[in-house]
């Protein structure tokens, strides 16, 4: 008898993963997908589950397995797709040996991410099927039909998640893995090389296989139709069917899609030919009813449905019903403005303490925990794109500067785990077109934003094996950095002094700023480098003057008493860092 399980959609992945006999598995940590390997890598005995430094890099490995016979997979946020995008279109062609699922893990509402993006459009531009699960167990069963259907076709399977299926909660019917052999790898140049006479002839048999695919999507068990009253018949995908359903109940017929690349398009043209009334309602773009009426299907979609934020029961009944959510009245007045801000003891604060302070730099940030420098108090941040530009567009800044006769230097700010995703190359760069840009690793001895997971850096395997740790100074000079400093960003001096003798350089430099996060579970190895045992800091009540300059730092631990005008320390938030006893003009605040 199968057992059930209350899952998260990203457990229910990490089980599918299991039970469809996956051996290998590849990502890159970015919310809402990064519990997926990390529950893959519970399952030491049966799956190698691996950190990439990127996503481009997690895929190819898992192409790299699947050309071998071995049944792979890969998961990432929905901006790393657009790292991993590469791989995936010559894969497409190729396709593998064994099967290979790929998830992405969309965010609408731009809950951490730089963009709200839609990833169905890649299963369409790259010509592979795509599933879209609605709950735990469909995201389960999926990845096991996915593998199946990547062996039958020889293709890649897409998996689009989006947060809320990612993250809720669900039953799940848990059954017992397969056991899938090695399949044998034949060499064939002629199906797995992208030279251009090879990809000639794999793009019409990619063509051929959509065709099939075609029909596997209209016989999906995925893809099914609830028939109601058919004054009003929904058509939805994923997680916005079960919205609908929630929404309008039995007053309409569903066809809820699951299997949404091929289109079902004989299924959705028997469906809308049953109902008077067609609404589509998905998340976020009009994938769906762009093809649906490009059939000359007339349905009412975009037009009500919102394409920005993530949608809501809430959202549709006041689109299709007019009915506004009560909410309970509030005096917005009286609301207390809470930004996000760095945690208490946070190594990068003195970093943008010191870098906020002057007016002569333009400081090109990047990904990260560390992009809250950019906000009040501590202003200390002048851009943020994406993942490892800092010091590809620093180096452009710094160009340009030079070019303009402008007198500023261009800093730029990057993480260590960002450092190894794709600021190797920005800085390589550098070093080859010669720009005196200052990088600053911010080497928090972790992956902190996304809830701590290993990296190259950190010595250890995302399944806890210990790892040859990369070396940071060593790689930038190999790189060709030839001024490199390493200080302790919780002493302000030592970092004021790091700036200014990069800034005396007519020539690039890097600044590796090296600290554990204050939240980090310190290895053996840290408690051996790193000196965690703080005395917590306190306001003597008697010196303080109440200047406010300590609160300008940002510290979460830190408050000022309105009424006796002096600042105060939260002893339960203090981490003991000390940054604040440093900045204190009289030394009112001790430890």
């Amino acid at each position: 008898m199968a057992m059930k399980q209350l899952m998260t959609g990203n457990e229910a992945i990490a089980r599918g993963a299991y039970e469809a006999g996956i051996r290998f598995a590849a990502a890159y940590p970015g919310t809402p997908s990064t519990e997926i390997l990390e529950n893959i890598a519970l399952y030491k005995d049966d799956i190698v589950a691996e950190w990439a430094p990127n996503e481009k890099v997690a895929l190819e490995s898992a192409i790299g397995f699947s050309y071998a016979g071995g049944r792979a997979f890969a998961s990432m946020k929905q901006v790393g797709l657009n790292v991993a995008a590469d791989p995936l279109f010559s894969f497409a062609y190729t396709g593998g040996t064994g099967g290979i699922v790929i998830v992405t893990a969309d965010e609408p509402g731009i809950h951490s991410s730089q963009t709200e993006q839609d990833n169905r459009y890649y299963a369409k531009i790259a010509k592979v099927p795509m599933l879209e699960p609605a709950d735990s167990q469909q995201a389960k069963d999926m990845v096991v039909a996915g593998i199946q259907l990547s062996e039958r076709y020889r293709v890649p399977v897409l998996i689009r998640m989006t947060t809320r299926v990612c993250h809720s909660k669900s039953i799940v019917e848990r059954n017992e893995p397969v056991k899938a052999n090695l399949a044998e790898y034949k060499k064939n140049i002629w199906q797995y090389t992208t030279i251009p006479a090879v990809s000639q002839l794999l793009r019409k048999e990619l063509e051929k296989k959509l065709i099939d695919l075609h029909k596997e999507s209209n016989d999906s068990p995925f893809n099914k139709i609830e028939w109601n009253d058919k004054k009003i018949g929904i058509i939805a995908s994923g997680i916005a069917c079960e919205y609908a359903k929630e929404v309008f109940k039995k007053e309409a017929s569903y066809l809820c899609l699951g299997f949404t690349n091929p289109l079902p398009m004989e299924m959705i043209t028997e469906f809308a030919s049953a109902v008077d009334n067609l609404y589509l309602i998905e998340e976020l773009e009009p994938y769906l009813e762009e093809q649906i009426k490009a059939a000359g299907i007339h349905c009412i979609g975009k037009d009500k449905v919102p394409n920005i934020g993530e949608l809501s029961p809430h959202i549709l009944r006041k689109a299709f019903k007019g009915i506004k959510r009560e909410l309970i009245p509030t005096d917005s007045s009286k609301l207390v403005h809470r930004p996000p801000m760095l945690c208490a003891g946070c190594p990068h604060r003195g970093v943008f303490y010191v870098l906020g302070k002057r007016n002569d730099i333009f400081i090109s940030g990047d990904i990260g925990c560390y992009g809250l420098g950019a906000l009040p108090p501590l202003n200390a941040m002048d851009t943020c794109l994406c993942m490892g530009a800092s010091i590809s567009s620093g180096h452009g800044v710094a160009k340009a500067f030079k070019e303009y006769n402008i007198e500023k230097r261009s800093v730029c700010v990057i993480g260590d785990s960002t450092f190894f995703h794709s600021g190797m190359t920005g800085l390589l760069n550098v070093v080859y077109n010669a720009s005196q840009t200052i990088t600053i690793i911010l080497d928090n001895r972790i992956t902190g934003m996304t809830g701590h997971q290993d990296h190259p850096g950190t010595g250890f395997t995302a399944q806890g094996k210990p790892a040859k740790e990369a070396n940071i100074e060593q790689i930038v000079r190999a790189l060709g950095i030839e001024q490199v400093r390493a200080i302790n960003p919780l002493n302000l001096k030592q970092m004021q002094a790091a700036l200014e003798w990069a800034l005396a350089f007519e020539a690039p430099s890097v600044i590796i700023a090296r600290w554990p996060c204050a939240l980090k579970k310190l290895s053996a190895k840290d408690k051996e480098e790193f000196d965690g045992c703080f005395t917590k800091c306190i306001v003597d009540q008697a010196v303080c003057t109440g200047c406010k300059k300590c609160v300008r730092i940002g510290c979460p631990a830190l408050r000022f008493d309105k009424q006796k005008k002096q600042a105060f320390i939260n002893a339960t938030m203090c981490a003991g860092c000390g940054i604040c006893a440093q900045i204190c003009p009289i030394e009112a605040i001790v430890s």
